[in-house]
């Protein structure tokens, strides 16, 4: 089982490196990276690439490591005692299996991934260490101990918003995925865009570095929104001549799929200004 990439997705060799050992050491994949960089895409991809099942666990402020394994509505059995249903007899009628439960009990292999586990609470990745390591967890309810029929491929994403715990760390595989260069974004954009003219291509990425790269700002446009960037362009048959004009004396064209803050838009602004007075 090996993961080489797929048609539709541009994988690194230091990325695709980083999946297979995962596998073959059988511990979880962390991937961390900047927004929009592709990284919940990576266990879509992986899942696509080996025929495997996935099962997404996405992650709010608000989730509890318990949701993932399962929840007991004790609220629900308690009116149905009340109004006389026979389900209350059997109390797995009230336990809501949660995204871990499934991806053990599953007949085949499956992918798991849990998406961006940096929203949640600091101790969210702790209360998950045993269950991760040991792939098994026990019902209190039922009293059960329910254990994985096939180890999942378990990926990881955080956006690095905070710090996740040592004892968490250590049982994972790490890998951070760069921000493309040059050439591997546009070999990024032919993927997603066959076909399209390669001289506006060049023109885009171009001022598309110059903007990631400009003093001052807040939020770096990613990989994402540089494909929609694109996409809009090519909508609006937009040439490559009237990009470089419009780069020198104005806000970037159709900014806001880059530009998604008012500070980041009044940067340009000035900048624009200072450029049509120096002339």
């Amino acid at each position: 089982m090996k993961f080489e990439g797929t048609d539709s997705y541009v994988a690194e060799k230091d990325l695709t490196i980083a999946v297979n050992a995962a596998i073959r050491l059988e511990r979880p994949l962390l991937v961390k990276g900047e927004p929009g960089t592709g990284k919940t895409e990576l266990a879509r991809q992986v899942a696509a690439s080996l025929d495997l099942d996935l099962i997404e666990w996405s992650i709010k402020s608000t989730t509890k490591a318990q949701q993932g394994l399962y929840e007991y509505d004790a609220v629900n059995r308690l009116r149905d005692s009340q109004l006389g249903d026979e389900r209350v007899n059997d109390i797995s009628n009230y336990i809501r299996k949660g995204k871990l439960w499934t991806a053990f009990e599953a007949e085949q292999r499956a992918v798991l991934l849990i998406d961006e586990i940096d929203k949640a609470d600091i101790e969210f990745p702790n209360d998950l260490l045993q269950e991760l390591d040991r792939m098994e967890f026990y019902v209190y309810e039922t009293g059960e101990m329910i254990k994985a029929r096939q180890r999942p491929i378990v990926i990881i994403t955080s956006n690095n918003e905070k710090e996740l715990p040592d004892a968490f760390l250590r049982r994972c595989f790490f890998h951070f995925i760069r921000f493309p260069d040059m050439e591997t974004l546009q070999r990024i954009v032919d993927v997603h865009y066959p076909g399209i003219k390669q001289s506006l291509v060049r023109e885009a990425l171009a001022q598309f570095y110059e903007i990631r790269d400009t003093a001052g700002l807040k939020k770096k446009p990613s990989t994402s929104e540089v494909l929609d960037w694109i996409r809009l362009l090519v909508a609006d048959d937009v040439a490559p001549e009237d990009l470089r004009g419009d780069a020198r004396n104005a806000l970037p064209k159709l900014h806001g799929a880059l530009l998604k803050n008012e500070q980041d838009v009044h940067l340009f602004e000035r900048l624009a200004f200072l450029a049509r007075q120096r002339g």
